[in-house]
This record gives structure tokens, C-alpha cells and sequence, in this order.
């Protein structure tokens, strides 16, 4: 090829350069016999494969190198002969394609890098108190009821409970929380995470594969191996596409012939239509996104039980939020008691002792105020719990009852005389509960949930990728219209009775794919209902369970990134889908000559090869670029700066008393032309504007005056 000079044995001998290129391209076909096994294998069994088109492409070229060395022992001008040879291209389709699979290989094995980086925040050895002695023992060797001791830096070997002790411990590798974590007697703590400050004295509840941390590298694992939906059709497209490829490799050599070109030319043409044909990007194209989009959820604090979850997650157009625990803190407290013709302390003791033996979060407020206050516990019997609607007992033999309005006129009761404080509680964002004995109205107690800090945030992010937001809630629609208000949500179905939360979905499906967010048992239908389930991390393990998504932490925002990963993964399937047909559509007609009689153009099996292995690993790098789809907290900076970030102005306002107060001012500057967004809080009295363009201060003031609050400074 470079004109380099040989030896005089070789320049006059021709034959013995073709026996040179025999052995060595046989050294080579040896190497990788694996492709002729497989390959034929596949072709006996009817199911051609990948391995097949390698294998008939290299053995024809190195079959038909032979028959013309043989020729050339007759033959009078061997030397015209040896250009005919085709060793080198039996040797570098297999050599080629070798080396396209190494760096195909180079790249999947980075797709495990999360799997990989949970499983090495195990740490190796404990240190463990037996007998009033610490020992450090292996890891795996901690038993459930150990006592083991962690100091500052050390990592958590198992799941355990503290008993005593006070510490920061970072989660971050299992929730995405940041910030550290306060841990006191009665917290729980996980393998994998790491205690930055303090000292703790823990007993192991979970150990080897009981650990959450082991349940999450399980869960990514089988997501990872599993297939989404429409990697079935790339299965079904790759099962038929071999044996085309083969029938039109034959056609093009019978035609070529036809037309009356020479065997070489013909059969060029046919093995390069072999070694051209990429079954491998079709079958690489939905497994490697699959396997990227899992790893990154993973590293993120999002868990996708299956390929087809997140799947599911990129093709989402509604999304159903439950209230309490998912859009809020899920921890109530009481904000206000309300006696009628009775004391404060005697209203909040009886229903102490109504609401005692309940699990429902706006019981155990109610519970912790009265222990608050120390207040004594009244006999109560026949307790009796109402879903949806709320308790019932006999309390010092007293007929007594503690709900909502709803629950009261079910039983009899008239509220008519409390309908407007009840109201105005509801549009504070508050819960009126109301309590009665012998079928009487003896008060009200209000209840508030605190909206979690990110709740308004991930419904801003949902809305601003085209989704509808649903707030599902058993609250009235006066309460459940502040908080929807406050967080922004498009939508707010209220009054539920458990049961009813699934319903709600079947009829949102209606409308279009739904995703429900929730964590509590009543989440549980709904959660299996909906097209996709994302439970929190922190809910109960009946809707960690009917969940297709789990979200190790507690925060709404990794939910609007669970979707927001899904259709990244999505999109990025849809592309290596297209490109390995438009690479084929392509190819093939070229391999086959069929723009040689016009053009003039050809491809010779080398090159067939070269193009094949660059076009997995191609696909193979597109799937990679996953891992730059982030959360919003974790976007690059550099990437902020090039979207013209915009403008901040901070307004301190007087009057914001509670959510619904947050949720007037916010509406009322939203409306304004240049304000994106604004963040607000009654807690410390400001709302933080996001400016497309300058707005005057004097229209922000007056805008925010008019809605009857007081501007001091911005």
C-alpha cells in the first residue's frame, strides 16, 4: 500500500504474499472465532443474529481468497491476481469490528457507575459494643440487635436506631439532601450514609439485604435489566432485519453478476453489505438509555423500579399530587381552639381522648397539644374510626364525635352556627375540626400543615414542562383552595373519601397519561391505578410498594425530576432509534452499489466495517449524554449563566399572615407583565421576584398595595 520495498523473494513471487495474507488473516479469524460459533449457531437455529453478518461477511472474503490463491497456482499472470485478494478485509471487518466493541464497551461500563458508587458507600468493618467492649468487625458480620458506635466521619454499616448520642449525619448519597441531618435518641439511620459530626450509639434493625440501601441497589439493578415498551419494537425490527439483510446481500451478488460485472466486484459488494448492516445500534439504542437514565435517577434520589417506569415517566401529561405528607410537611399542628359553652382545656381533653387511638396526622396534633398541656385522658369506649370522615367513641359514657362538617350532618349534627368561623379558618389555609357530644357542638379545633419549602417550586417546574397539576385531598374545597393557591397548582379536587382517590384518577386518565404522587395507605389504589406511581421515600411501605418510583428523600422536587429525566431518557431513545435507521436506510443501498452506476460511488468492506462498529458506539455516546440531566439545585452554574439569567428584586411586605395571604400576593405579581415568577412567604415577610425585564418599583408597590398589603422596601 505505502510502496515500501520487500524482499526479492516476495517481489517475484506473488503466490507467496497471498500464503503471508493467509496466515495471517487466519491468525486473526482464529482469535475471534466466537462470531463464526455464534453466528452459525444463530443461522441453525433460525435466528440469525449480529454475530451471523460478521461471520459471512469475513468467512466469504476469506472463502473467496482462497479459491483465487488456488487460481493463482494455474494461472499465468498471478500478479494481475493478487489485487483480487480479499484477506485483509476477512481480517479488519472482524479486527474493526473487535475494537468497536471494546469502546462500546468502555462506554456502557459508565452507565454503572452509580450502581457501582452505591455499592462502595457500604463501609467495610463496624465498630461494634459486645460485653462493654468495642470491637471493629467486619461489615457483614453485624447481626440485627448489635450495638454499634459511629464517631465523626465514620460511615453507617446497617440500618439501625439511635439510642443515644447526637450527631449530623449526611444523607445525601441516599435522599440528594444536601444539607446534614440532626439525629437523636429514636431517629433512624442508613447504611451508606455518613455521621460528619458527633457521636451515636445505634442498634441494627436491618442488615445485608435488609438494608435500604441494599433495596435501592436492587431496585436500580433490576431496572437496569429490565425492558421498557418500546425497546420491544427495536426486538421485533432487529429479529427480521438479519434475514432481510442476508436475502438482499445474495440479491445484490446475483444482480451485479447479472449485469455482467466480475465475481470480485459482485462479491465486494454482497460482503459489504453484510458488514455494514448494524443490528447492533438498534439493539444498543433503548438498553444504554435505559441503563443511563436509571443510574442518574439513582444517583439523584429517584428509584424506578422498571424500565418501563421510566418510560412511563417521560410520556406523563397530568400529574396528581397528594396533599398531606407529599405537597405538605404531613406533621399538623394546632393553631387554634374554639369552645362552645365549655373551657378550652375541656374541649382539648375530650378530644384527647377521641383522637388518642387514631393514626390520622391531624389526630396525633391534636394529641400532641393536650400532652403539651398535660392534660388528663378520659375513659373512651365503642372507639370507632370513620375514613374520610373521622372518629367516634363513647367518652365517659357520653356519646362523642370528632370530624369534619361533612362527617357531622352524616350523623345528625348541625354546624349551621359554625359555618362562617369554620370558613374563615378554611380560607387561612386552616382545618376546622369539629367536635360534638349527645349530637351537640361543643367547639372547634383548627389544624395547619406548613407546605414543604420545595412544593411550590416543583409545581412550577411541572407546569413549566406543559404538565397539569392535580391536588388530591379529603379537606374541604375552602382549605384545600388556600393551599392549592399557595403552591400554584392547576387544578384542586378536594372532599375525598380514601376510596375515592382512585376514582379521581381513573377519571384524570380520561384526559391523558396521569402520574400520582403520594405516600400514605389510602395513596395505595390510586398509586396503582395511575400510569406511573411515584411514592415518597419517607411514606408507608404499603405505597413504597404499589409504586412503579420511589423517591429516597421526601422532597416534591424529585418528583419533577423523576419526569423530567423520563422524557430526557425518552427523547434519547426516539434519537438512537432514528439514527441507527436512517444509518441503515442509508448504508445499505451504498454497500450495495446502487449509487455506483450514477455517481460512482462505492464502499469497500473495510470501510463497511469501520462505519458499523462507529455507529454503535455512537449510539452507545448519545446515551451518555443523560448524565448531564440534572436537578435544578444541581444544574451546572456555567450552564445558568448562558440562559440570561434573570433579574432579582426583593420586596419586604407587612399583612401576609398566612399560605392563602402568600398565595394573593403571588397571584396578583405574577399577573404582571415582566414578573416570571414570585416566591413567597408570610414567615419572614417578602417575595422574591424573578424579572424578564425591569419592572418600576412604583408599579410593584402599588400592585401589591391595591391588594390591600404594605409595602415597606424593595
Amino acid at each position: 500500500m505505502l510502496a515500501l520495498p520487500l524482499p526479492p523473494f516476495f517481489t517475484k513471487n506473488p503466490i507467496a504474499i497471498g500464503i503471508l495474507q493467509l496466515l495471517l488473516s487466519g491468525t486473526i479469524l482464529v482469535m475471534n472465532q466466537k462470531f463464526f460459533i455464534n453466528g452459525t449457531k444463530g443461522l441453525l437455529r433460525r435466528t440469525p443474529n449480529m454475530d451471523t453478518l460478521v461471520a459471512l461477511g469475513s468467512g466469504a472474503s476469506f472463502i473467496y481468497s482462497i479459491c483465487l490463491l488456488f487460481a493463482m497456482t494455474k494461472s499465468d499472470s498471478p500478479h494481475a491476481l493478487l489485487h483480487g485478494l480479499y484477506f485483509e478485509s476477512a481480517a479488519m471487518i472482524l479486527v474493526l469490528i473487535t475494537v468497536g466493541k471494546l469502546l462500546e464497551a468502555r462506554a456502557k461500563g459508565k452507565t454503572t457507575d452509580a450502581l457501582r458508587s452505591l455499592i462502595a458507600l457500604t463501609p467495610k468493618t463496624a465498630l461494634v459494643e459486645k460485653d462493654g467492649t468495642l470491637a471493629e468487625v467486619p461489615a457483614e458480620k453485624v447481626q440485627e440487635g448489635d450495638i454499634f458506635i459511629l464517631k465523626s466521619g465514620a460511615a453507617v454499616p446497617c440500618d439501625g436506631l439511635v439510642l443515644d448520642g447526637h450527631g449530623a449525619m449526611d444523607e445525601s448519597a441516599l435522599t440528594g439532601e444536601s444539607l446534614p441531618v440532626e439525629k437523636e435518641t429514636d431517629a433512624a439511620v442508613h447504611a451508606g450514609t455518613v455521621l460528619k459530626a458527633g457521636y451515636l450509639r445505634c442498634r441494627a434493625t436491618g442488615v445485608g439485604e435488609k438494608t435500604a440501601l441494599a433495596r435501592i441497589i436492587r431496585m436500580v439493578s433490576e431496572a437496569s435489566a429490565s425492558k421498557a415498551p418500546i425497546a420491544r419494537l427495536a426486538d421485533k425490527v432487529s429479529g427480521i432485519f438479519v434475514p432481510i439483510v442476508i436475502a438482499i446481500s445474495v440479491l445484490t451478488l446475483l444482480i451485479w453478476l447479472f449485469f455482467g460485472k466480475e465475481i470480485g466486484f459482485a462479491l465486494t459488494k454482497a460482503i459489504t453489505v453484510l458488514v455494514i448492516s448494524c443490528p447492533c445500534a438498534l439493539g444498543l439504542a433503548t438498553p444504554v438509555a435505559i441503563m443511563v437514565g436509571t443510574g442518574q435517577g439513582a444517583r439523584y434520589g429517584v428509584l424506578f423500579k422498571t424500565a418501563s417506569a421510566l418510560e412511563a415517566a417521560g410520556r406523563i401529561r397530568i400529574v396528581a399530587l397528594d396533599k398531606t405528607g407529599t405537597i405538605t410537611e404531613g406533621a399538623p399542628h394546632v393553631t387554634g381552639i374554639f369552645p362552645e359553652g365549655c373551657t378550652e382545656e375541656t374541649l382539648l381533653s375530650l378530644a384527647y381522648s377521641l383522637e388518642i387511638k387514631s393514626e390520622h396526622p391531624l389526630a396525633r396534633a391534636i394529641v400532641e397539644k393536650a400532652e403539651e398541656k398535660a392534660l388528663m385522658l378520659r375513659t373512651a369506649e365503642d372507639f370507632t374510626v370513620h375514613p374520610g370522615g373521622g372518629v367516634s367513641a363513647k367518652v365517659d359514657g357520653v356519646y362523642a364525635y370528632a370530624g369534619n362538617a361533612r362527617f357531622m350532618e352524616k350523623n345528625g349534627i348541625d354546624t349551621g352556627a359554625f359555618s362562617a368561623p369554620a370558613a374563615k379558618l378554611s380560607e387561612e389555609g386552616k382545618t376546622p375540626l369539629f367536635f360534638a357530644e349527645n349530637k351537640t357542638i361543643v367547639g372547634i379545633i383548627a389544624v395547619e400543615d406548613t407546605i414543604k419549602p420545595d412544593s411550590a417550586d416543583a409545581i412550577r417546574h411541572m407546569r413549566k414542562m406543559g404538565l397539569h397539576t392535580v391536588m388530591l385531598t379529603g379537606d374541604n374545597e375552602k382549605t384545600a383552595r388556600a393551599v392549592g393557591t399557595a403552591i400554584g397548582v392547576d387544578e384542586v379536587i378536594s372532599g375525598l373519601m380514601p376510596y375515592e382517590k382512585e376514582a379521581a384518577i381513573r377519571t384524570l386518565s380520561a384526559r391523558g397519561r396521569v402520574c400520582m404522587v403520594g405516600d400514605g395507605i389510602n395513596d395505595a389504589p390510586a398509586l396503582t391505578r395511575a400510569d406511573l406511581g411515584i411514592a415518597i421515600g419517607a411514606g408507608t411501605d404499603v405505597a413504597v410498594d404499589a409504586a412503579d418510583a420511589v423517591l429516597s428523600g421526601s422532597r416534591l422536587s424529585d418528583a419533577a425530576f423523576a419526569l423530567h429525566l423520563g422524557r430526557k431518557t425518552l427523547k434519547n431513545i426516539k434519537e438512537n432509534l432514528f439514527w441507527a435507521f436512517i444509518y441503515n436506510m442509508i448504508g445499505i443501498p451504498l454497500a450495495a452499489g446502487a449509487f455506483y452506476p450514477i455517481w460512482g460511488l462505492t464502499l469497500h468492506p473495510m470501510f463497511g466495517a469501520a462505519a458499523m462498529s462507529l455507529s454503535s458506539f455512537c449510539v452507545v455516546s448519545n446515551a451518555l449524554r443523560l448524565y448531564f440531566v440534572k436537578p435544578e439545585e444541581h444544574a451546572d452554574k456555567k450552564i445558568i449563566i448562558k440562559e440570561n439569567k434573570p433579574m432579582e428584586k426583593t420586596m419586604h411586605i407587612e399583612g401576609m399572615m398566612c399560605p392563602h395571604c402568600e398565595g394573593r400576593v403571588r397571584e396578583v405579581l405574577e399577573a404582571l407583565d415582566g414578573v416570571e415568577t414570585a416566591v413567597t412567604s408570610h414567615e419572614k415577610g417578602t417575595a422574591v421576584l424573578s424579572l424578564s425585564k425591569d419592572v418600576p418599583d412604583s408599579l410593584l408597590k402599588e400592585t401589591v398595595e391595591n391588594a390591600g398589603y404594605h409595602v415597606t422596601a424593595i
